[in-house]
């Protein structure tokens, strides 16, 4: 199913990866520097001589954004910031099954000392919800997270798990790749999340996972909003 299209992104090539936030591309003949929201190693895509997609931003540093890159087929979206697009419009349209009684109240919430991506309100209460990035494609097609440790992504979950009895709270995995048959955990890039999650499963908190892409003519497509999650390494 296509959502929408992203009409104004630009094609780009990758050179290299600077730091955690920055990428060296190639716009037409100019080299220029990209803003990289995605703070995964990402190590399989941001290869030199990839063809990317990109967003002009305009900024006092960076005049672009990497939104995503070449696949087998299609795009991967790495861009973290065009996830959370892609999620709030699906809410807002009602497309996601299991969230059609609830709507964006907050977002970026604060919780013990964790900052959470979304407060909802649904007709059972308010509820909380974490989306994180599963672009890491795996054997079997898996569309996987994370790809290197996450303290970050492991603090985020456990707080979930305190208040799960109260927030009802998600865990989205936006797996944001073409062709993916599930999603699961990839425990060689944090050995200590499999843990982190199991616990957080038997405390209450749902773990969801969405399968989108980016298809050549720059549409968003929507391939799953209930794909497979295996909760095992």
């Amino acid at each position: 199913m296509k959502l929408f299209k992203l009409s104004d992104l630009i094609e780009c090539v990758l050179i290299e990866r600077l730091n955690r936030f920055v990428v060296r591309v190639v716009v037409g003949s100019e080299v220029s520097l990209a803003h990289l929201s995605n703070t995964g190693r990402l190590r399989e895509y941001l290869v030199y001589g990839k063809k990317g997609l990109c967003s002009v931003i305009r900024g006092p540093k960076l005049k672009y954004r990497l939104v995503a890159v070449e696949d087998v087929e299609d795009y991967v979206v790495l861009d973290t910031i065009t996830q959370s697009r892609v999620f709030e419009y699906l809410l807002e349209q009602k497309l996601i099954p299991w969230l059609t009684e609830c709507i964006l109240r907050k977002r970026n919430y604060e919780l013990a000392g964790e900052v959470i991506d979304y407060l909802l309100e649904c007709v059972d209460g308010v509820r909380l919800a974490e989306l994180k990035s599963a672009v890491l494609r795996t054997e079997n097609n898996y569309a996987s997270y994370p790809d290197c440790p996450t303290i970050r992504g492991r603090k985020q979950i456990k707080v979930l798990a305190e208040y799960s009895s109260i927030l009802k709270p998600y865990v989205i995995f936006m797996a944001s790749l073409p062709n993916v048959t599930a999603f699961k955990p990839y425990c060689r890039g944090d050995p200590e999340i499999i843990h982190v999650i199991k616990y957080a499963s038997e405390k209450g908190v749902t773990f969801k996972a969405i399968s989108t892409y980016l298809d050549k003519e720059k549409w968003v497509v929507l391939a799953s909003t209930d794909l497979q999650v295996r909760l095992e390494c």
